[in-house]
């Protein structure tokens, strides 16, 4: 490790032992969950309905793991496909370069699986239309039915390294269900990035026209399912650096 490197993660490590500091954090996403802040942005012309903080937590992550596959729940306007994607695409001609193979555009070798009961018409086409298209795969269905479960391993067969992205319903028993269904399909030393845990740290009654809240949410089901699976483990260094997120205790690290 070099200087930099280790005054980066003593700096991430103050964090953790600031309270004041991640109250900041907090109280900034409180500020603007209202104003609906998560869908002023974009990645390549798509919607992505995230988090500046997260979107960068997830390329060093995407870039760290080299996942051949990335498995997303949840799909909305496309944003985080697309954004999946293009990393994706990135690693792909990186390891062209290396290696001194040619780059077959037509045919790559990572892809992103997107899952969403409702996928819309005109969201559909913008993703099938998108230059990066060819690099999606997208599954109709609810993403705990056993039938999309299914399809989902098919894609994920024969996959060296796996990354799990969900942000799909957010009641704690729909994520719970998740968890126990894809989780498994993580590799170890990726992730299981599971969003909208921040729902069990604001104020009651955030979300009056949605069925999760205070106890019932995402942060409930990844306490749930890390109880129980060991291989698992809450990255907190990540919470540590980002302090303003809708993921905290949400990045799950598979250690073994």
């Amino acid at each position: 490790m070099n200087d930099f490197q280790m005054e980066t993660r003593q700096r991430i490590d103050a964090n953790g032992r600031d309270p004041a500091l991640r109250d900041v954090g907090l109280q900034f996403v409180t500020a603007t969950t209202a104003p609906r802040y998560s869908y002023n942005f974009t990645w390549l012309g798509r919607p992505i309905i995230q988090y500046p903080q997260d979107m960068v937590a997830m390329q060093e992550l995407i870039w760290e793991v080299r996942p051949d596959i990335i498995i997303e729940t949840g799909i909305a306007h496309g944003g985080s496909l697309i954004m999946s994607a293009s990393m994706l695409a990135m690693l792909d001609l990186c390891d062209a370069t290396e290696s001194g193979q040619m780059l077959d555009p037509a045919n790559p070798r990572r892809r992103v699986v997107g899952v969403d009961i409702d996928i819309r018409p005109h969201n559909r086409e913008a993703i099938e239309r998108h230059p990066l298209a060819n690099r999606i795969d997208l599954i109709q269905g609810s993403s705990v039915a056993a039938d999309v479960v299914e399809q989902v391993y098919r894609h994920a067969g024969g996959c060296k390294s796996v990354l799990v992205c969900l942000d799909s319903n957010h009641t704690h028993e729909h994520v719970l269900a998740e968890l126990e269904a894809y989780a498994p399909l993580v590799t170890p030393g990726s992730y299981c990035v599971t969003f909208d845990t921040v729902i069990e740290d604001l104020p009651r009654g955030s979300f009056p026209d949605r069925p999760w809240d205070h106890g019932d949410n995402p942060k409930t089901a990844v306490w749930a399912y890390v109880e129980k699976h060991p291989e698992f483990e809450i990255d907190r260094q990540i919470d540590n650096k980002l302090l303003i997120s809708v993921a905290p205790e949400g990045y799950l690290k598979r250690v073994r």
